[in-house]
């Protein structure tokens, strides 16, 4: 068996520092969209998502699935929601079942809103500071690190 390798200080100092780093930068913009919009990060999330989507609707297990969370994390969330006037259930399908979840008017405007208020504050937080070289860096060693991870998980 391997002996798995620790940390130097140094390197324990900088994992700590990017932690650290992100967490600040999380609980920023999730202040931003609660003081701007009014709606949680979870909240967004889910508008994004149907406003992304065509017709601006989706079914709840895809829904889900694009935002990687447990089907029930979702339809708890979507309740709230739904009583909130943000989104509505919807028909689909032959059954005529209500499966699917889309943007009210109201649903939309907020989404529409909050992109605009959270680029903002992304623009403000993370993108003002990093030159174009930082930039560069930062993407290649995020797509690395996200083809290394990814192409370890077993199907």
């Amino acid at each position: 068996m391997v002996e798995p390798r620790t940390l130097a200080p140094e390197e324990w100092e900088f994992w700590d520092t990017w932690m650290r780093a992100q967490r600040l930068l999380a609980r920023e913009l999730d202040r931003g969209l609660q003081a701007d919009c009014g709606i949680s990060k979870a909240e967004f999330s889910v508008l994004v998502s149907l406003w992304r989507a065509p017709g601006r609707e989706l079914r709840v297990g895809e829904l889900a699935a694009a935002l990687d969370w447990e089907k029930s994390r979702v339809s708890h969330l979507l309740t709230r929601m739904e009583n909130r006037g943000l989104v509505e259930r919807t028909s689909s399908g032959a059954t005529g079942r209500r499966t699917g979840i889309g943007l009210t008017p109201e649903g939309g405007r907020v989404a529409r809103d909050a992109i605009a208020h959270h680029a903002g504050n992304i623009r403000r937080l993370f993108f003002d500071a990093l030159t174009p070289e930082h930039a560069a860096t930062i993407r290649a060693w995020s797509e690395q690190l996200i083809d290394r991870v990814e192409g370890s998980e077993v199907p």
